[in-house]
């Protein structure tokens, strides 16, 4: 684990931070990669150098594919291999689908979706000169159901999981294991911007079998699992984390 490396988009707040951290834990240096708070992202550097780990802070929207290219140009330069990527970063548009326009569109199948693909690719290229690595997606039960306001979201992600399924399989001669996790409602920053946030609050509360709503550490922790070796033999699944609510009709 001494040289081993790991970047996770979106990574300087809320699920992305956590799952940093917990990587950090585990020996790997990190990439920490932000869209918009420089402060954020190195407050997050801060907080994982202290587990005696190297961190390195790239600016780049994944939406667009030159930022990619420089991103993965860094990590290349600075650390010369990548072990773990962490498909994180995320935005969308929330309105229902006959208020959609076409820059919304763009917008969240750019961050959402065209990332994880040019990511894999520049991740590969990587992660094959030592003879593999893991990549893990997050998605959401968007992906699957109706949620309201998440008509685009929803869409993207359900590209996520498919696109999850695809890499498994083409990047396996590579080495390189590929899964997703998908949560519930998790109570993060990103949820403020939701319309309907509270009651999407109210209903995981009330409906989650497990007795409480999914937290932060929950997702991280799956992902944890899935970049283990423990979990070499699953490739091309999305693992749904969610305390049981979505099998409730």
């Amino acid at each position: 684990m001494d040289n081993k490396v790991a970047l996770v988009t979106g990574s300087s707040r809320g699920i992305g931070k956590e799952i940093a951290l917990k990587l950090a834990d585990k020996g790997y240096h990190i990439v920490i990669n932000y869209a918009r708070s420089k402060s954020a992202a190195l407050e997050t550097a801060e907080e994982i150098e202290k587990y005696g780990v190297k961190t390195l802070v790239v600016k780049a929207n994944v939406g667009k594919q030159d930022k990619v290219k420089q991103l993965f140009a860094e990590i290349d330069e600075t650390f010369g291999r990548l072990d773990v990527f962490i498909n994180n970063a995320a935005s969308g548009v929330l309105r229902p689908a006959m208020e959609l326009e076409e820059s919304h569109w763009d917008w969240t199948m750019n961050i959402n979706s065209k990332a994880l693909l040019f990511c894999a690719q520049q991740a590969a290229l990587l992660m094959e000169k030592n003879n593999g690595g893991k990549i893990v997606s997050l998605s959401s039960l968007g992906a699957q159901r109706y949620l309201k306001n998440y008509t685009a979201v929803g869409v993207s992600k359900a590209a996520v999981e498919a696109l999850t399924r695809y890499l498994a399989v083409e990047l396996s001669e590579k080495g390189i294991v590929v899964n997703a996790v998908s949560g519930g409602a998790v109570d993060t920053e990103a949820l403020t911007h939701f319309p309907n946030r509270d009651e999407l609050l109210r209903e995981a509360e009330e409906r989650t079998p497990a007795g409480r709503m999914v937290e932060v550490e929950d997702l991280a922790n799956g992902v944890l699992f899935l970049v283990s070796d423990e979990a070499s033999m699953i490739r091309g699944q999305t693992i749904i984390i969610d305390g049981g609510m979505s099998l409730l009709t």
